[in-house]
């Protein structure tokens, strides 16, 4: 074989095949890097007074110093009211409000909730700060499953793990002054496992979540940049990058979607 010839295979790869390969070499060598994060997550736990993983967000928004860009504007809840279990609320114009933290045991909650109410929620309007990828992960493809729009009121949060509850919606608004966060997430359990147990945890984690967003219909970008964003520290998202990554859509792409 000529020395030349596994780079002219290499060019005659289409672009979409060289994005995709690089980006899921990339989620592999973040989750080697989460590894670390997660140990030393560990030990920064211990010094947070009364911050239990199991009970509150992944990231309480109160530890958070807003690398690499503090939001654009302070959310308008309280921490006290982020921090509490999330809620369900139906309010007028078929709106079902979720706030508070996803806790584990939310997405049976919330199923019960659109068993009950499903026929009057139109939009789930979410002001969370994130907490269990598991119950985020059910609440949203629940949400594209029953074809709900989702959307974040103005200075209200959805951080963490409450973008991948956003994705799920058919349409999905961030109205103005709506702050929009990510970051990597990490292990809250207290049980500390083995470093083969947390790569593995790690990598499968990553593998679903990346795979959750593209059948949402979301940029690879998106979740780069919570891969790249430590656990302790949120990015925050513009309103052009929500566009970008089509985490926000269009007003009218639901309306053209259910006609």
């Amino acid at each position: 074989m000529r020395i030349d010839e596994p780079f002219k295979a290499l060019m005659r790869l289409d672009d979409g095949v060289l994005m995709r390969g690089a980006f899921f070499i990339l989620l592999s060598a973040a989750a080697v890097f989460l590894l670390i994060d997660m140990r030393d997550i560990a030990a920064m736990n211990a010094e947070v007074p009364g911050f239990d993983p199991l009970h509150e967000p992944i990231l309480p928004p109160a530890l958070t110093e807003g690398m690499p860009n503090p939001p654009s504007v302070q959310p308008a809840s309280s921490h006290e009211v982020l921090r509490q279990p999330m809620k369900f609320e139906l309010t007028s114009g078929g709106v079902l409000l979720a706030e508070g933290t996803i806790d584990l045991g939310a997405g049976a909650r919330f199923a019960r909730e659109i068993e009950v109410r499903g026929e009057y929620v139109k939009t789930v309007a979410l002001n969370s700060p994130g907490g269990s990828v598991e119950d985020a992960l059910a609440i949203s493809k629940l949400i594209r499953e029953k074809k709900l729009d989702t959307k974040v009121a103005s200075k209200a949060l959805c951080a963490s793990s409450c973008p991948i509850v956003f994705a799920g919606g058919v349409g999905r608004l961030a109205e103005k002054d709506a702050v929009v966060g990510v970051h990597q997430f990490f292990n809250g359990s207290k049980d500390r496992s083995t470093a083969e147990q947390a790569m593995s945890t790690a990598q499968s984690t990553t593998a679903r979540v990346a795979r959750h967003f593209d059948a949402m219909g979301i940029g690879a970008g998106l979740w780069i940049n919570a891969l790249e964003t430590p656990p302790d520290r949120l990015y925050y998202l513009t309103a052009k990058e929500m566009a970008d990554f089509k985490l926000t859509t269009e007003p009218l792409a639901t309306a053209k979607k259910k006609s």
